[in-house]
């Protein structure tokens, strides 16, 4: 197999996802984050449908990349007019890339139905696209849209949009799974009929729709394709793209791709840049780079990974930039806590037996009461602070309440909260949407004077689960709450019958640990 090229589609196809929206900075950053990571190409997008992506290409050739090609992407040129007439096209000109990748009908089907013409017509498209563009010194990839699908209903035809492609000028015509539904043998079978009558190089470009385009994009490379085109994290339309954060540590560790260009150990950082950068939540599970893709749980998993990582981990998690986490739970065995106490920074030595087994038994009544610490970190350090050494915070809590008002038709919250900072008392009102953002914003109110750092907290994410359903609206409910600074995200749990009281448990915990970590609270040994 020969080393395939990467071709980056997160600023283009990525941003047709669902909740996926990223502004023109946002697009140039991730650009020049892609380059540092080492990818081929990056398809910034489509000149000729919005200004957003025009803007794009505008500033982008103001940058320089070391590792990248910028390509611009655009359908073939309108039926009825010349290549040389179609404003779309044009753009694609004056875009400054130096490629670029048009797309056109290899599906008769889709011909016939979305297009409306003859499949001469369409094939007249193909060539007249890519002959005017070669003509202008650009080079063309040829993305041939629902190519499977074509290949499966009308193969002759499907097959003849590929020789059109080739003989106008493209460089490589990449097969495309536009709708995800193919399996890897479908994707053999067409291949290597397509070898037999294609002899530039070819590509992959597959949908996720069945699950299937990581392995799809796989075995069109074990064909010889010698492009593979995903987005990170797998964004895209519907179900998404092949995911390059799985496909590239596949072949550097799987297949034995040297990928001399590619920092594989930044494969974690880059997934979450992206999907920070368009405000997206992580998938913890995704392989390789998810928070839990090295997380174990199991005693019996845990006292194996102590001793030798490779009993329960098929990579090193280093290798992609990902860390090993070991959680505790009630499930947990002696081995567990101790490499997590590890994780959290204390130092095993300072606890006995004993006491090994008192913070156990803790843990497991408060698991119980439906407090759960597998997600949640930063309560469990401070769990331990309180429990083993002498640790309190420099502010104390005396009261809270919330005022819930109606005005017209519209609502609103209002929270009083009174601390006592450094022997100071401190009262702080503020309001907000709903009553926890209310104490949220009261409580940032009061401590920020004397705690600036709590200016670059944010609570990212805030999930609530209720434990006994049975019970009603009596159920007692946990709370999590995400919080981020500028480089790190921890993650803290309440638990209450009252889910205001919950929430506030795991809010309190959230400002305490971040300020915490800050050494603003140092703790003493007892």
């Amino acid at each position: 197999m020969k080393e395939p090229k990467l071709f980056d589609t997160t600023l283009r196809d990525g941003t047709q996802g669902e909740n996926v929206s990223l502004t023109v900075e946002d697009k140039l950053k991730i650009a020049k984050k892609l380059d540092e990571y080492g990818i081929d190409y990056i398809e910034g997008g489509w000149p000729g449908s919005n200004p957003k992506d025009e803007e794009f290409f505008k500033k982008v050739q103001n940058m320089s990349f070391k590792n990248s090609e910028i390509v611009a992407f655009s359908s073939t040129k309108r039926y009825g007019i010349k290549a040389e007439d179609d404003p779309n096209i044009l753009k694609l000109v004056s875009s400054g890339a130096k490629i670029v990748t048009i797309f056109a009908k290899s599906w008769d089907f889709h011909v016939s139905q979305a297009l409306g013409i003859s499949l001469d017509d369409n094939l007249k498209l193909i060539e007249d696209t890519i002959t005017f563009l070669k003509r202008k010194g650009i080079e063309v990839f040829f993305d041939a849209e629902h190519f499977f699908d074509g290949f499966n209903h009308n193969q002759q035809y499907a097959l003849k949009t590929l020789e059109v492609a080739q003989n106008s000028g493209a460089s490589i015509v990449v097969l495309c799974d536009t709708n995800g539904g193919q399996t890897p043998s479908k994707i053999k079978e067409a291949i290597e009929v397509v070898k037999e009558r294609i002899k530039i190089p070819l590509g992959i470009h597959a949908h996720n729709d069945s699950g299937l385009a990581v392995a799809n994009s796989l075995t069109a490379l074990q064909e010889g394709v010698e492009q593979i085109q995903g987005t990170v994290g797998g964004l895209g339309e519907r179900c998404g793209n092949a995911d390059l954060c799985i496909i590239i540590p596949n072949l550097k560790f799987k297949y034995g791709f040297r990928l001399p260009k590619i920092n594989v150990e930044k494969t974690t950082s880059l997934y979450n840049y992206v999907f920070e950068v368009a405000n997206l939540t992580p998938d913890n599970r995704i392989p390789y780079v998810g928070r839990s893709a090295f997380t174990h749980k199991g005693g019996v998993h845990v006292s194996a990974i102590l001793k030798n990582p490779l009993t329960y981990e098929h990579i090193s998690p280093e290798w992609v930039g990902n860390t090993r986490r070991i959680l505790v739970s009630e499930l947990s065995g002696k081995s567990n806590l101790k490499s997590k106490l590890e994780e959290l920074g204390f130092d095993i030595t300072q606890f006995s037996e004993e006491q090994f087994k008192k913070l156990t038994l803790k843990i497991k009544e408060y698991e119980h009461d439906g407090y759960q610490f597998e997600g949640a970190d930063a309560s469990l350090k401070l769990l331990v602070l309180r429990e083993f050494f002498d640790y309190a915070p420099n502010f104390q809590v005396e009261n809270f309440n919330i005022l819930h008002y109606n005005f017209g038709k519209g609502t609103g919250t209002e929270a009083i909260v009174k601390l006592k900072i450094n022997d100071e008392t401190v009262h702080a009102v503020a309001e907000g949407d709903g009553p926890v953002n209310a104490l949220d914003m009261a409580l940032r109110k009061a401590l920020e004077d004397f705690f600036p750092s709590l200016k670059n907290m944010k609570l990212i994410d805030y999930k609530v689960r209720v434990l006994d359903s049975a019970s009603g609206t009596a159920a007692k409910v946990r709370v999590l709450i995400e919080t981020s600074d500028t480089d790190k995200t921890w993650t803290t749990v309440g638990v209450s019958t009252n889910i205001i009281q919950a929430s506030w448990k795991a809010l309190l915990d959230s400002v305490e640990y971040g300020l915490f970590v800050d050494n603003l609270f140092p703790v003493k040994e007892n």
